[in-house]
């Protein structure tokens, strides 16, 4: 499942260590690029960053990067380019990377005059464990704990990355059911990008799609067909189609009242 759902994609854990938490002032002294190619090639890249500053004593005392470790490393603008190569495009995975090390990331790069890499996708790992109402706490190693994932060398880039890369794996055999849909529409469940009935989760609700069928129970959002109603409301028909089979083939027979030319849009949507 896990296999098939990252099939041909280029998928990257991705990890900082930076002196500090403040995205605008803060530098990143240490990355890590865990993972492998379309083609199944193993990536790995990790690199320590000069970041021309002084680390806080905190700051090492957390990941273990002292002013030393970097005294003689590249600055972030002799890194950006392969890490712009390697990451734009890719599936980046990490733990709480949309808020803390993508934004790190895009500051660093603006620095430097250059463009942020843009993934397709982001699967941040804490937005997962709390969309699953996983119990707390749920920081990485504590996570990694409870899933049997070792952590060794916590708080150094490359280890979290790898741990984040096993952690994302271990939920998604455990909990299969939400993963059973398009990467894309993953992260849109992750994130909580739902179309609800009363706009209230997007600032729009049905009402707002262009119908599919006459009466306007299926709804076009962008590539995909939503149900409009009855007890699968919001769901894709592609993932329809994934968790319950047969309430599909009943939609698309003359008994759910269709119009026969949606019905024939539907069956073209899921070949």
């Amino acid at each position: 499942m896990v296999g098939d759902l990252f099939a041909n994609e280029r998928v990257l854990a991705f990890d900082l260590e930076t002196t500090g938490i403040k995205t605008r002032t803060d530098k990143i002294v240490q990355y890590a690029l865990i993972g492998s190619d379309a083609c199944g090639t193993e990536i790995s890249v990790e690199g320590l960053v000069n970041p021309g500053c002084l680390i806080p004593p905190r700051a090492s005392e957390i990941h273990g990067i002292y002013n030393r470790d970097v005294m003689d490393a590249a600055p972030f603008v002799s890194h950006a380019q392969k890490m712009y190569d390697l990451m734009n495009g890719a599936i980046i995975v990490g733990h709480n990377v949309r808020r803390f090390d993508m934004p790190f990331l895009t500051t660093e790069f603006s620095r430097v005059g250059m463009l942020a890499p843009k993934p397709k996708a982001i699967i941040d790992t804490l937005e997962i464990v709390r969309k699953l109402k996983l119990p707390r706490p749920h920081n990485l190693g504590s996570l990694c704990n409870r899933h049997g994932v070792d952590l060794t060398n916590a708080h150094t880039a490359g280890a979290d990355a790898a741990a984040t890369l096993l952690l994302l794996w271990r939920v998604m055999k455990d909990n299969p059911q939400p993963f059973r849909q398009p990467i894309l529409e993953i992260e849109r469940w992750a994130i909580g990008q739902n179309i609800s009935s009363d706009g209230s989760e997007l600032g729009r609700g049905y009402d707002d799609l262009p119908p599919v069928d006459s009466a306007g129970r299926l709804r076009r959002d962008n590539e995909n067909i939503i149900l409009a109603f009855g007890r699968h409301r919001g769901k894709t028909i592609k993932q329809l189609v994934n968790s319950d089979l047969q309430y599909y083939n009943w939609l698309i027979s003359s008994a759910s009242g269709i119009d026969d030319e949606a019905i024939i849009e539907l069956k073209a949507h899921v070949q």
